[in-house]
Formats: C-alpha cells, structure tokens, sequence
C-alpha cells in the first residue's frame, strides 16, 4: 500500500503510463527505463520518476523497473482490481456511446446500466438496459453501483445529481457544462467537450 497522498496531476497520467505499458510489445517480465516511458510519452524524466514513485514499485538506477511490477502497482494505485459498477443518466448519443463502450472495463468498471425520461429511448444496447429514470433509485441498489455519468442537458444535472447521491452513488462523471453542488465525501469530475476543443484551438490556430 502506498502511504502518500497521490496528488491529482500525478494519478492523472497514471492510465497514459499504464495504457502505454500493456501497449507494449514485449516481455513483460522485461524492465524499463523511467527515460524511455517519459521519451514516450513526451514527458521530463525526472516528471516520471516523481509520479512512479508515488506507487509501490520501485526501479533500480540504471535497470529501471520490472514492466509487470509497475502495470500492477499503477492498477492497484487506480483500484483497477476493485470491481465497480456504474449507470448513465441521459440515453442520447453520448450516453448510448458510452453503454456500448468496452474500455471501462480495463479499469475495473462496469457500465450495467442507462435511465432516461424518453420513453422512445427505452430498451437495451450490447445486453445492457435502458430503463426509465423512475427506476433509478431502484437500478443503483440492484446494481450496487457507486459510480454515476451524467449526460443530460446543464438545467437537469443538478437534479439528477441529487438523485444519484440520494441513491448512493459515491463518483460522479458529468458531460454537463455546469458546476454541481455535491454532499461532502462525493467524488465529482467534468469533461466538457466544447470547452476543451475551444483550449484546443487556441493552442492551434
């Protein structure tokens, strides 16, 4: 078990170490440098070492670390070997993206669910199904998910983030573009798409 605090900067490149790790091409039983992780994935060295050092694997000057060593201790760091469930409010295009997406899976997460007011929008996709928001509260105890991804316009997150903290949902992930109230003890991330292509921009044009 790692006794620091990660900081937030830090576990954030975490699934860019691990994602480049399980890319990799060879034996896992091989060891790595700390100079080629950061070569590439275009980061300081002295960067990669600071954030690897927040696991419990630790390289040897000049052998570097052993690659399966550091895929688990990044897993562990990230609770990828703590299976956990989570369900989707809104059924749109972003969220039925989302249920159809198999890449939560390498992290331990389970997407078993999605709840929408649109009767129309009721069904299933990939085994998995959409249900009516009614079922929510419902859905989330059955399911034992901790996790909840908010795609619905901004006007209605706030409520359905209600909702999913009423029903026991300790993360939340929200497309919306607005700022939610949460209780204390309750994880909150947004990705606001829009806003990060206009960073983009900026950076390009």
């Amino acid at each position: 078990m790692m006794n620091r605090a990660i900081p937030l900067t830090t576990l954030e490149r975490f699934p860019d170490y691990l994602n480049y790790l399980h890319d990799l091409n060879c034996d896992k039983g091989n060891r790595i440098s700390s100079r080629v992780v950061a070569t590439a994935l275009g980061l300081g060295e002295v960067l990669v070492r600071k954030d690897l050092a927040y696991t419990t694997c630790y390289g040897k000057p000049r052998v570097g670390y052993v690659i399966s060593e550091l895929i688990n201790a990044l897993e562990e760091a990230l609770r990828c070997d703590r299976h956990k469930n989570a369900v989707i409010v809104g059924a749109g295009w972003l969220g039925r993206a989302l249920l159809s997406y198999g890449g939560f899976e390498k992290y331990g997460i389970s997407v078993v669910a999605a709840f929408d007011n649109d009767s129309e929008k009721l069904g299933e996709i990939c085994g998995k199904p959409i249900m009516d928001i009614s079922k929510l509260s419902e859905g989330i105890k059955k399911s034992e998910a901790v996790f909840g991804i908010i795609c619905v316009p901004a006007q209605q997150a706030q409520i359905v983030c209600d909702q999913l903290i009423k029903a026991g949902v300790r993360g939340i992930l929200s497309f919306a573009p607005v700022a939610l109230n949460v209780d204390e003890g309750v994880g909150v991330r947004y990705i606001d798409v829009a806003a990060n292509i206009a960073i983009l921009a900026h950076s390009v044009i």
